[in-house]
């Protein structure tokens, strides 16, 4: 069967692609001017009418650039394929796909992946990029000579370079002005921001000579007190996964999300920022030497970080993994991922709930001989299945979102949903804490628990996380810590827990703060220790 086939000159193709683009792929930053204009009675007539030309003259001459009959449409149809993926998290979450978010998409597992397929971002994928390239697919692009072709594409580039000045010279003032004001508009221009930022990300990471890797705190070693101590410590940290600060009961909010812990009183810091707004970012930041403000991907990946130097001095490290990976923190000790097992009631399906993760407590836990550290790295809230959080005997606030494209859900289904997984991680925290306690006749124990950053839920129309750290909103950057420690712990450590308490009430930290605090809690004096970022150094 021949399928029928359309013929279209290749010197049209950037044009056409340029309305496309205008007209459809790029409806969020459309939409976004719009609200923007609306809300200001300054700028002209004319000004707004030369908006969609200037646009369409750029598409055209970045199109024109591409445009070459040897890989043309492949290249296109790529590009559709990609854009209309971009578009429908951008329209429908507000996501921005800067470097940040492609550096987080190419870290994410399959798993993770497949939690955004919906029947409605399939439709919007076949739609607007798969019906698009399948018309591309099947047109044949014609050329006359390459000599009309190279007339035809220098017309095509000269003519656009000619509208964007004459545009820009009549309203120069107004776009510098639109642009100053807005500075997130560039990053929602669709392909040039998506397709930058993802040739910086392969270029860094497989392209360019990796720096060396740097060894850090080689004089690492326990503090004398600590290798006299009657008991060893074991400390419990729990890496949390996007829970935000204000859906927890210990700050104020009016759903009972932290019932679980409550009866054992811990030291909740009220006030505490992310490194990131996700968990690419802000994970290996906050294990790291660094502070958000000179955070860098490639020396944290390529130098020792805390983990790596409480190792050193001694201390047993165990990092159980339920999350998706451990951005190359725990690549040096002993680390377990998490396998769902069809027997394991605890799993259903390839999804597992975080409790599970507590099943090999007792076997980690017996007859520890030093210092002990076990890192349990849970999905907590990940979305947008939020509903595959937690189990169904832990629904307590209803009506839920059980479904993935949560943007169709109404914002009470959503936030419940969302409430479940803080009140199910809580739920968590509180089965480690019990089985700590009865622990204590052998070890000095006590449980950390820090998000790695927060998550927005539809508010001013943005969702989950992810947004360039300048623009994200306050949902994405404040998260919850909390402490319990057992009465021979505070007391081997000399900490006093009035002090911290009122300190976690009173004082703004960050995750800047970790490296120093692990450091300083678990005894392990080094030249790299700086007692000034220690949350606990004060209280001791």
């Amino acid at each position: 069967m021949n399928l029928p086939r359309l013929n279209m000159s290749i010197n049209k193709l950037p044009f056409v692609l340029a309305v496309y683009y205008l007209l459809v792929i790029n409806l969020p930053i459309s939409r976004e001017l719009f609200n923007i204009l609306s809300a200001s009675q300054a700028e002209s007539i004319g000004f707004i009418i030369s908006i969609p030309f200037f646009f369409l003259a750029a598409f055209n001459f970045i199109f024109q650039v591409f445009n070459w009959p040897i890989f043309a449409k492949a290249f296109f149809i790529l590009l559709l394929l990609t854009s209309s993926l971009v578009s429908y998290s951008m329209f429908n979450y507000g996501i921005f796909v800067d470097y940040g978010m492609i550096e987080n998409v190419f870290e994410t597992n399959s798993g993770e992946a497949a939690s955004y397929l919906s029947s409605y971002s399939i439709l919007w994928f076949v739609l607007m990029g798969g019906v698009p390239s399948l018309l591309l697919l099947f047109t044949d692009l014609e050329r006359e000579s390459w000599k009309d072709f190279a007339i035809w594409k220098a017309i095509g580039l000269l003519s656009s370079l000619i509208v964007i000045a004459i545009i820009a010279g009549l309203f120069y003032k107004d776009y510098v002005s639109i642009g100053r004001n807005n500075s997130h508009l560039k990053k929602m221009i669709i392909p040039t921001e998506y397709v930058a930022s993802t040739a910086k990300y392969i270029n860094n990471t497989y392209i360019k000579e990796p720096i060396p890797y740097q060894e850090i705190g080689l004089d690492a070693q326990l503090k004398p007190e600590a290798k006299q101590a009657e008991k060893p410590t074991l400390l419990v940290f729990v890496l949390g996964e996007t829970a935000r600060v204000y859906n927890y009961q210990y700050y104020g909010y009016e759903k009972e999300t932290n019932a679980h812990t409550k009866p054992y009183n811990p030291i909740f810091f009220s006030d505490v920022q992310s490194c990131g707004t996700a968990t690419a970012v802000s994970v290996p930041c906050m294990f790291s030497n660094m502070n958000r403000s000179n955070y860098d991907r490639d020396n944290a990946y390529n130098q020792d970080n805390v983990v790596d130097i409480m190792n050193r001095a001694g201390i047993h490290s165990i990092w159980r993994e339920h999350d998706g990976g451990d951005k190359a923190v725990a690549h040096r000790i002993k680390e377990m991922t998490l396998v769902a097992k069809d027997s394991d009631p605890l799993c259903n399906n390839d999804v597992c709930y975080d409790t599970a993760m507590l099943e090999n407590f007792e076997q980690d836990t017996q007859d520890l001989k030093q210092d002990s550290i076990i890192f349990y790295h849970i999905s907590g809230s990940h979305g947008p299945t939020y509903f595959e959080r937690y189990p169904e005997d832990h629904k307590k606030f209803v009506p839920d979102c059980p479904r993935s494209d949560i943007e169709n859900c109404t914002k009470e289904q959503v936030v419940n949903t969302y409430d479940n997984t803080i009140l199910y991680t809580d739920f968590f925290l509180s089965q480690a804490i019990q089985k700590l306690e009865k622990l204590t006749d052998k070890y000095n124990v006590a449980l950390m628990y820090i998000s790695d950053h927060g998550e927005s839920l539809g508010e001013n129309g943005i969702y989950l996380h992810g947004m360039p750290y300048s623009l994200a909103p306050k949902e994405q950057t404040h998260v919850p810590m909390i402490l319990w420690m057992s009465d021979g712990f505070a007391e081997q450590k000399g900490i006093n827990q009035t002090c911290l308490r009122k300190a976690g009430k009173e004082q703004s930290f960050s995750q800047d703060n970790l490296f120093d605090s692990l450091l300083g809690l678990m005894d392990v004096q080094t030249k790299e220790y700086r007692e000034n970022q220690d949350i606990f150094a004060a209280c001791r």
